[in-house]
């Protein structure tokens, strides 16, 4: 018994990680009406930031300028990153605005093989968006601002696993910090010019402080646990659990009905998302924002 519970550890660890990721993102949208997306945006990444400093202290060891720059490049990337993707979730559902930025690093994962299933997983992928339009009488239409900023998400999280791998020689907990220190300079500045004064309200910046632990602090360390012993291939299927589990969390604690069309897209670009994953050489996997 005790072989097998530590055999199931990390795999409760990885569904705690998405569980937590798309909790903490939920209850960092219902700021939205007191301080706006980037005001959320700005405590998620400011705060993650922070924790992230202390705990891995990156200061103490020495990088070079090379590196610096790549560190900064990948920063940059990953706060625009979760800046779009905050202001996506302002008028998309969650689990819709999850599902699309999957496509981000499901064309990563097909650019690496060019193999013919590839092709039925993009199909699956494109039929899924094509879902995702409202031809359901009972599916509410997206506003294209919404799913012009997801589309972006996607392209940054495209951009974050590449000019991730060109930092993969570093510590990996301290080139995550660095990262979202300079993540933190762009959208911090964007988040205060937004919001203004309420920002800095006591009980606001409390409960921004829950959401960031909640949707970066607590799913990066969970997913670091899952890591040492899940292997990446594995690791990156059930990752691709991520927009469903949106759903379920945008339905249950912001009411969030999606038509049954919506929820079958999703479902398709789950299975996209997966199938490559599990079809692509080698170990591949779907890095996960912190």
């Amino acid at each position: 018994m005790p072989a097998a519970r530590q055999r199931f550890l990390p795999y409760a660890a990885l569904i705690g990680a998405i569980v937590t990721l798309c909790v903490g993102t939920s209850l960092a949208k219902g700021l939205f009406p007191v301080v706006g997306a980037q005001g959320t945006s700005a405590y998620r990444v400011g705060f993650a930031a922070l924790i992230l400093m202390l705990v891995w202290r990156p200061w103490r060891h020495p990088i070079s300028r090379a590196d610096l720059g790549r560190v900064a490049l990948y920063g940059a990337v990953m706060g625009v990153l979760n800046l779009s993707f905050y202001m996506a979730i302002r008028t998309v559902p969650l689990g819709v605005a999850v599902a699309i930025e999957f496509i981000g690093p499901l064309a990563v994962s097909v650019a690496s093989s060019r193999k013919l299933i590839h092709f039925v997983w993009i199909g699956l992928a494109v039929l899924g968006l094509a879902m995702l339009l409202p031809i359901d009488p009972g599916a509410k239409p997206l506003d294209p601002v919404g799913v012009g900023f997801a589309c972006v998400a996607a392209v940054m999280w495209a951009l974050y696993i590449i000019l991730g791998k060109r930092t993969g020689h570093l510590h990996a907990g301290r080139s995550v910090a660095l990262g979202m220190a300079a993540a933190a300079l762009i959208v911090v500045p964007i988040g205060v010019a937004s919001a203004g004064t309420a920002l800095f309200q006591p009980r606001l910046i409390a409960l921004g402080l829950v959401a960031a632990v909640m949707s970066s602090a607590i799913p990066y360390s969970l997913e670091m646990i899952a890591l040492r012993a899940i292997p990446k291939r594995s690791f990156g299927v059930m990752l691709s659990l991520e927009p469903a589990m949106g759903a379920l969390a945008g339905l249950v604690i912001l009411r969030e009905h999606l038509a049954v069309t919506q929820w079958l897209a999703i479902a398709a670009i789950v299975a996209a998302s997966a199938g490559t994953i599990m079809t692509t050489p080698g170990e591949a996997v779907t890095e996960d924002v912190p």
